[in-house]
């Protein structure tokens, strides 16, 4: 179930998906309209975000407590944070289109979308808290869900 207390490793976590975010703030991408988002998805995104924020750092559980084999959920959520890393440095270094915004990243679907939330339902498989996998369900439905809309309209549009 998840045992309280702080989680150096969700609020790494958390550093890693924040920061890049809030760059983008000022490095949008041409034409970018949230306007006509579905708004049951953006409930349930806006949701997500804060339990799985609360979530992420209220639980030890999610904090090295030696290796294991469960070690190796920990690890793979790491690497699919630093992929998540990787796709924004390409975001900031292309020409900052809705298609970059919404491209794949080694052959991840709408990886902007998809690599945190992966790595973060991994991190709730490593800290056995089920409550972050919840959370990061819930999350993943609204985020990647607006994301592929996105990604239709662009489509849509060519």
């Amino acid at each position: 179930m998840g045992h309280p207390g702080f989680s150096y490793i969700g609020l790494i976590f958390l550093m890693m998906l924040t920061i890049p975010n809030l760059i983008w703030t000022r490095h949008q991408p041409q034409g970018y309209d949230s306007h006509n988002e579905n708004k049951i998805l953006l409930v349930f995104e806006r949701v997500g975000q804060v339990c799985v924020t609360c979530t992420a750092l209220v639980f030890s559980d999610f904090n090295i407590h030696g290796w294991s084999v469960w070690s190796v959920w920990l690890f793979a959520a790491a690497f699919l944070m630093v992929m998540y890393e990787g796709w924004w440095i390409r975001y900031f270094r292309s020409e900052k289109s809705l298609a970059d915004f919404y491209s794949s990243f080694w052959g991840v679907p709408v990886a902007g979308a998809t690599l945190p939330i992966v790595a973060f339902f991994l991190l709730g498989v490593y800290g056995k808290v089920i409550w972050l996998m919840i959370s990061v369900v819930i999350l993943g439905i609204g985020h990647i869900g607006i994301h592929l809309q996105h990604r239709q309209e662009i489509i849509t549009q060519q």
